[in-house]
């Protein structure tokens, strides 16, 4: 869309969500095309709460690409970005040869401005956010007529996970089988409406940068871990299968148990890594701890934890246990950021706390930051709202 004023400048602007995967992507068959060893799976979390928002220009006053993160100059000439922005401009390009009076986008130099509304590189999945977002923006500016599962393809080589954020509600990131990825896409399990009553819970235990970043820890757990190998070939294959199941039927109790059960798989070859990789903390096993002693004492599974690469624990449940776990840690940590706002004043604290958790509470009242409610959500969404 044109300005006014300015003809020669042409602007698109999205919102993109953030996904958290509870069958996890960990390690690359390909490192160019961001192929993975193993197919995922994600829930979309809600764009009110996370998300990043991107604008693409174009114009023929431009002199150069230029990539913007949180105000900060970001370096765009990276292998994986370029790899997006040829994909894009090339289907542009198919564009124009079809259309000879369209405008020539695909030559104009873009600038590309983002912001997230959540921590940045600190295991919360903001490349996947940022990737989906870029991508969305630039084919909304270009008006390309692809599907997201023909934009997973692009997102995924510049952040494997995005692919999984160009769609809402449950999304399966196939590996794929080809070696020029063409097969390797994201689709739809269940849209959000499907199951509208998944909640989550972010209790945020580290905002900091990690120190070792995903590709260099994918890359070490690959070359070192025999449990990895094992994962990918037996593990991942029966628990994907299991999980579109459980979303299918909505089986909370069957959720819940891959979920976790595939996060402490998924930290047990970061730890099987030589040298050992540690992205959960004594906040992030206090939380785990918390999380079984819940369950236990309501003797079903009513919660559901999940470690990214990073320290901060994901909750999953199911609105009707709202104050039953979001209670919970509120009582724990209800003055950290985080539950202002309708849905989080509504939360009741108070909750007993289960036996025998006097310890693992006293951590995540000195370790929990701050805390964000969310829940399943859709996906991109084109916005005026435009950053400059």
């Amino acid at each position: 869309m044109a300005e006014p004023n300015n003809r020669e400048v042409y602007r698109a602007s999205t919102y993109a969500p953030v996904n958290i995967a509870v069958i996890k992507y960990w390690g690359k068959r390909n490192t160019t095309l961001n192929l993975p060893t193993n197919s995922s799976l994600s829930v979309t979390l809600s764009q009110d709460d996370l998300r990043t928002h991107t604008t693409a220009s174009c114009s023929s006053s431009f002199t150069d690409d230029t990539l913007s993160l949180n105000g900060s100059p970001q370096d765009i000439s990276g292998a994986r970005t370029q790899a997006c922005l040829r994909e894009l401009r090339q289907l542009r390009k198919d564009v124009e040869a079809q259309e000879p009076q369209a405008p020539k986008l695909a030559d104009m130099k873009l600038q590309i401005v983002s912001e997230n509304n959540f921590p940045t590189a600190a295991g919360l999945a903001s490349s996947a956010a940022g990737f989906a977002a870029l991508v969305r923006a630039v084919a909304d500016l270009y008006h390309l007529p692809a599907s997201p599962t023909d934009l997973s393809r692009i997102a995924r080589q510049g952040s494997g996970s995005a692919c999984r954020s160009l769609m809402g509600g449950y999304v399966a990131w196939e590996k794929g089988k080809q070696d020029d990825g063409s097969d390797s896409l994201a689709y739809e399990v269940a849209p959000a409406n499907h199951w509208p009553e998944m909640k989550a819970l972010v209790l945020v235990a580290s905002a900091e940068k990690k120190d070792v970043s995903s590709t260099a820890g994918m890359q070490q757990t690959v070359a070192s871990s025999t449990l990895f190998e094992h994962r990918a070939k037996e593990v991942v294959p029966k628990r994907m299968k299991a999980m579109e199941k459980a979303i299918h039927d909505r089986d909370f109790a069957a959720f819940a148990t891959l979920t976790m059960k595939d996060s402490n798989n998924f930290h047990a070859c970061n730890l099987d890594t030589d040298p050992p990789i540690f992205y959960m903390n004594d906040v992030s096993r206090a939380a785990v701890r918390m999380c079984e002693a819940i369950n236990f004492s309501y003797d079903r599974l009513i919660c559901a934890y999940t470690f990214d690469a990073g320290p901060n624990a994901v909750i999953y449940y199911l609105d009707d246990h709202e104050n039953e776990v979001a209670g919970t840690f509120k009582e724990l940590v209800g003055g950290v950021k985080g539950w202002e706002g309708k849905r989080g004043a509504a939360v009741k604290d108070g909750a007993k706390l289960p036996e025998g958790t006097e310890v693992v509470a006293e951590i995540l009242k000195k370790g929990i930051s701050r805390v964000i409610l969310t829940g399943v959500g859709d996906g991109p969404r084109r916005t005026e709202d435009q950053l400059c």
